[in-house]
């Protein structure tokens, strides 16, 4: 696993990195829903990658959060630093390799479905 890229965009989601930047200042996630004005059940589908934030939105937790716009949405940029990596077996680390490269096949199988189901639309439209 490459530590200068634990929060990048293969090894983790939007939602991680707003967990890790929310953790990293100390907030709750109630105390961050709270402080950006929306309800908790928003913040925790952001968290967990159910739904994404508005662009206000985004741009006010970045700055609560001290990180950029673009580290949260990609990884890059100013963030928060890696945690601390503890030891770790050869298993271990390889089932992690494993792990995502299924969540990177996945999400690419997602966009093709979804480029799949715009074509069908569009060709079930002009067919009518």
């Amino acid at each position: 696993m490459n530590d200068d890229n634990w929060y990048g965009p293969d090894a983790a989601t939007f939602g991680d990195r707003v967990a890790a930047a929310r953790e990293t200042s100390g907030m709750t996630q109630e105390q961050l829903a709270k402080r950006l004005g929306v309800k908790l059940r928003s913040l925790q589908q952001w968290e967990d990658d159910v739904a994404e934030p508005r662009a206000n939105r985004l741009s006010m937790m970045a700055g609560m959060l001290n990180v950029s716009m673009v580290w949260l949405l990609t990884g890059e940029g100013d963030g928060v630093d890696s945690p601390e990596a503890e030891p770790m077996s050869a298993d271990a680390r390889q089932m992690l390799v494993d792990i995502r490269d299924i969540q990177t096949h996945m999400k690419q199988q997602l966009d093709r479905l979804g480029r799949l189901e715009k074509t069908l639309r569009k060709t079930l439209k002009d067919s009518l």
